[in-house]
């Protein structure tokens, strides 16, 4: 399922993969994100409490209706992060 039938605007995306291309931004993701569980990325408020993290670090203006929309998707997907498959198709995803 594609992260547009969520609402999730495409320039939004391509601006955060552009920030995120910069080391010293994907460092402090990277730091944000280290032990995440998939127990944790179900839980409606952490989520929500990560995507303003993430929208803080990397310097988004994200919109409430934008960070519902982001955390209804994260959601869905059932993320577990330490699943490689998972990993994988969400890097499929966001190519």
């Amino acid at each position: 399922m594609s992260y547009r039938q969520y609402g999730i605007e495409p320039a939004l995306v391509e601006r955060v993969k552009f920030k995120l291309k910069n080391p010293e931004v994907k460092d402090r993701m990277t730091v944000l994100l280290q032990g995440v569980t998939k127990t944790d990325l179900q839980d409606r408020m952490k989520v929500a409490a990560l995507v303003q993290a993430a929208a803080s670090a990397i310097g988004e203006n994200v919109m409430a209706s934008q960070a519902n929309q982001i955390v209804e998707f994260v959601l869905a997907q059932k993320i577990n992060p330490s699943s490689t498959l998972h990993l994988i198709r969400l890097w499929a995803m966001f190519r």
